[in-house]
């Protein structure tokens, strides 16, 4: 094997490798010369904002050729309030295994704080005001951009996601006089999809220039400070990926490690990053290649990165009870359902805010009053350890959110997934234009091709 294939595989078919070692050599260089490594952070936002600069043209393109070349909108609408319920299924399931774990475990209860002794500063000082300003309605409102521009150069997912859907609409109307103009936006998806791939050639650098700057900012020693709490949270995390998700994958007849082992490139960038944001348009490229129609796709992944937050929930599940725990307070069942409907309505929207967890928790507990806001003091050093896990939650949730919606609908082709996940060669994804609100395969047959299938 010739250097040059080495090379090109390295960032291509073996990118995971690529970024695995530029993982561990950041870590290994926080640590070894953390001044060194904390100054390395404009290397890793420098890349994330790479990828943010194009997620907004990518789920404009992507929502309008899915919406545009559907047969009726009513299947649009059907397939948005499939996504919403899992959406809202998994989120309350990842909040409520959160709070469970938590009062069984009780990794807070030793640390007996007190409120007075505390006092917020720096960027918890700033999510504490955030917060403090955040209202439960927030998402609804912040839907409606004060311009077009705007909404793509905010980076709000949901005001993207609502120009998109009203652009496609308009574009549907127009019957056979809008088909150019469909064609002309697929070609310019096109180009942005190769953008991406351009980009993803810095994944390794980006991820490097991340590790570096946690490892090397925070250090081992802030770790092993809450190392009981963060370890917990980490192992939930996995089992909740590993059951959870597990079960899901078996659902839609396939295999959650293989899925896994499909999206390891994004897993792991994910995991360097500590950002899931910046993984979508891959996302979506490989979902529709897995054999989930394109149209399924494109609707469900973008509205899965304002409502899909299973991470963050399962984070403000632990974060709120241990700080709870930690100023000894005890929360009744009714506090701790109360708190759980404030989080769910809270946690909506969250995506591409910095620091949302913080935001939403910060919120939240001003909220409700029964823990002092200040406890965020106790967790803001090792949040950055937390957000990984947080990151890869929401992934491996937004990995099967398309695939449970396409399975719902009748429209996963298991044929064309198994073979992919087996790394068999499989022809790229076309779809065929035709009408989904009646699906001429049943949730049941699931070996039938689908429109989704490239001969």
């Amino acid at each position: 094997m010739s250097a040059r294939t080495i090379v090109r595989s390295a960032f291509t078919t073996r990118l995971w490798v690529t970024v695995l070692v530029a993982i561990v050599a950041g870590a290994a260089l926080g640590l070894v010369a953390p001044g060194v490594g904390a100054a390395l952070e404009p290397v890793g936002t420098g890349f994330i904002a790479l990828i943010r600069m194009l997620i907004a043209p990518v789920v404009f393109c992507t929502i309008v050729t899915g919406v545009a070349s559907a047969g009726q909108l009513a299947s649009v609408g059907r397939i948005g309030v499939k996504a919403l319920v899992y959406f809202e299924v998994m989120t309350t399931l990842a909040l409520v295994v959160g709070l469970v774990v938590m009062d069984l475990a009780r990794p807070g209860a030793g640390v007996h704080a007190r409120a007075g002794a505390l006092t917020l500063s720096g960027s918890a000082a700033q999510y504490a005001q955030e917060g403090a300003g955040t209202h439960w309605y927030d998402f609804l409102v912040d839907i409606v951009p004060s311009g077009v521009v705007n909404a793509f150069t905010e980076g709000n997912v949901l005001q993207v996601l609502l120009v998109s859907l009203l652009f496609a609409v308009a574009v549907k109307a127009m019957g056979p006089a809008g088909r150019p103009i469909v064609a002309a936006v697929e070609r310019i998806g096109d180009a942005m999809f190769g953008m991406i791939r351009l980009v993803m050639y810095l994944a390794p650098l980006g991820a490097f220039g991340a590790m570096a700057y946690t490892t090397g900012k925070f250090g081992v020693g802030t770790l092993l400070s809450l190392g009981n709490f963060v370890l917990l949270f980490w192992a939930t995390g996995i089992v909740f990926g590993l059951v959870v998700f597990g079960a899901l994958a078996r659902l839609c007849g396939l295999r959650v490690l293989a899925l896994y082992r499909y999206f390891s490139d994004e897993l792991l960038i994910t995991l360097g990053t500590s950002n899931y944001e910046v993984v979508m348009p891959d996302l979506i490229r490989k979902l529709t290649h897995l054999g989930a129609p394109r149209r399924i796709v494109g609707l469900v992944v973008p509205s899965g990165y304002a409502f899909n937050g299973d991470g963050v929930c399962l984070y403000l599940g632990f974060a709120s009870l241990f700080i709870a725990q930690a100023f000894d307070i005890e929360l009744s069942l009714w506090q701790q359902i109360a708190l759980l409907a404030v989080f769910l309505v809270t946690s909506k929207g969250s995506a591409g805010v910095a620091g949302a967890g913080f935001v939403i928790l910060a919120a939240t507990l001003g909220t409700t009053g029964a823990v002092p806001v200040v406890g965020i003091m106790l967790i803001i050093g090792v949040d950055r350890f937390l957000s990984t896990m947080r990151g890869l939650v929401s992934l491996a949730g937004q990995i099967l959110g398309s695939l449970v919606v396409a399975r719902w609908e009748g429209r996963l082709d298991l044929e064309r997934a198994r073979a992919v996940l087996r790394g068999e060669d499989v022809a790229e994804a076309v779809d065929e234009p035709g009408d989904l609100t009646e699906p001429d395969a049943s949730p049941a047959d699931e070996n039938r091709p689908v429109s989704a299938t490239a001969s």
